[in-house]
């Protein structure tokens, strides 16, 4: 193995532990069952794939024109912040107060697409990472690197969701409802540190 292939290959794993750390799919998948507890078990499967596959176009979206869109819209990384931590605020409350699963059949919502793809799993933190990430591409291998890094990052997630679909099977419906409060917390508290931290950015930058 060459210096070069070993740089990539650093840097690919540094890239992996980054964002797997930040995106956490382990402690995605409370907020998943509480989520899909309602739904059939085919489709859990889909929405599990679903979720992944929407992380991973933002991510890579971001990756390629995040700082262009940004510039753009003239939306600082704080702002987007903050905004994702409101959301995930918002789905907390009704994962708390019981209201998720109807107000999910009214609306129509798809929860792969949000909360779960975006912003709980593309959320900020994993969309700033990538960025100082690509920041950080010199050649042609360290962009591969990094490709295979996000692809590898977002198997884990729609694996780890998957996998949790079959403790629905066990913990029946008194189970799910304790999920349910419990997810609801967790992700508060997820919401309220991702405002918390857009306060901190925003006074550094005064």
């Amino acid at each position: 193995m060459t210096i070069a292939n070993a740089s990539a290959v650093t840097f690919a794993v540094q890239a992996f532990v980054t964002l797997f750390v930040i995106m956490d799919p382990p402690g995605a998948t409370p907020i998943f069952l509480a989520l899909v507890a309602d739904k059939s078990v085919k489709l859990r499967r889909a929405l599990a794939w679903q979720a992944a596959s929407v992380s991973l176009v933002v991510i890579a979206t971001f990756a390629l024109f995040g700082r262009f869109i940004l510039n753009y819209l003239s939306i600082s990384i704080q702002s987007l912040q903050a905004a994702g931590g409101l959301l995930l605020l918002l789905v907390s409350l009704d994962l708390l107060t019981g209201r998720s699963a109807d107000a999910t059949q009214k609306n129509g919502a798809n929860i792969a697409l949000v909360p779960l793809g975006t912003p709980l799993l593309a959320g900020p933190g994993a969309i700033v990472a990538t960025m100082i990430f690509v920041g950080r591409v010199h050649d042609t291998s360290h962009a591969v690197g990094l490709a295979v890094a996000v692809i590898a990052v977002h198997l884990a997630i729609a694996l780890a969701l998957l996998s949790s679909t079959t403790i629905l099977r066990v913990i029946r419906e008194a189970g799910v409802t304790l999920v349910a409060r419990i997810a609801g917390l967790l992700l508060a508290a997820i919401a309220v540190q991702m405002v918390v931290d857009a306060i901190k950015g925003f006074s550094v930058g005064w």
